[in-house]
């Protein structure tokens, strides 16, 4: 696929990895032309089957994404009652990034707002800096509330109390505070995100990506009721095993000694090699 028509995003790919490097300086406010590319890049790499893995990134050191444009917001139609509606396209835009068949990661370097927020809860993992990352849900200060996600991502991530404390009190949280939350998946030093970050994308890409997929759809059946959630991860498990991919990766591990106390105590490393070949 083509990737060359962004202004916003800078788009590479390499070994199975879309990397999406967001550049709208001053401060990479999301305005709505930032927002429609980050849409269109969601839909073009969802459907994009050289693609196994996509990380988001700031070309910016200080700021991720700074939040949705307020000038925009205050542009929305207002007249008449608010209803309710089951299209919203930014929820859409960021539902595509969780369910796409593929695992998105956000590398969170510098300060992120707002839409900017509630975009990265969205994706499957998130990681920041040490002393570099900020995140802040900055509505309710300005008499709104976030309106793309981030009232029902973030008590599904942190607990409805510390999500309250976030977007209640428009506090900046440091990285640190984060990772322990479990807002980021982890938090490293500035030195070390960036490989640390590919190197688990490029490893997810490596694998069979039928298994990445239906594994991801599994984990999103945790939502369910457990009962409703195993019978769906039973039924993903039997599709699993009958790719012709999975048969192979087992046979192979097997050739590769798997299942003896050697290779089993080096396990996170021998099963990356069962793709090698």
């Amino acid at each position: 696929m083509d990737y060359s028509d962004y202004r916003l995003l800078r788009i590479g790919i390499d070994d199975g990895v879309a990397t999406a490097t967001v550049d709208a300086p001053p401060i990479n406010v999301m305005t709505l032309p930032l927002f429609s590319e980050l849409a269109r890049f969601g839909r073009q790499v969802g459907d994009d089957h050289d693609v196994r893995a996509v990380v988001l990134k700031s070309a910016n050191p200080d700021f991720f994404i700074a939040h949705f444009d307020v000038s925009a917001i205050l542009e929305f139609p207002i007249d008449g009652e608010a209803v309710r509606s089951e299209s919203n396209p930014f929820h859409e835009m960021c539902e595509r990034y969780r369910t796409m068949p593929k695992a998105t990661l956000a590398q969170v370097e510098g300060r992120v707002g707002g839409g900017g927020c509630e975009l990265v809860q969205a994706f499957d993992m998130r990681f920041g800096v040490r002393g570099r990352t900020v995140i802040n849900q900055m509505e309710v200060p300005l008499g709104i509330l976030p309106g793309g996600g981030g009232t029902q991502r973030l008590p599904r991530l942190v607990g409805r109390g510390r999500a309250l404390e976030i977007i209640l009190g428009g506090i900046d949280l440091d990285a640190d505070t984060a990772e322990r939350w479990g807002l980021l998946n982890r938090a490293f030093e500035a030195d070390e995100i960036g490989a640390r970050v590919d190197s688990l994308a490029r490893r997810i890409a490596s694998f069979p990506p039928d298994a990445v997929a239906l594994a991801k759809q599994s984990v999103a059946a945790a939502e369910l009721p457990l009962e409703q959630g195993l019978i769906e991860e039973g039924w993903l498990f039997q599709r699993s095993i009958r790719n012709e991919s999975a048969q192979r990766a087992m046979r192979r591990f097997l050739e590769l000694g798997g299942q003896s106390r050697e290779v089993e105590l080096e396990i996170e490393s021998m099963v990356a090699r069962i793709h090698d070949d």
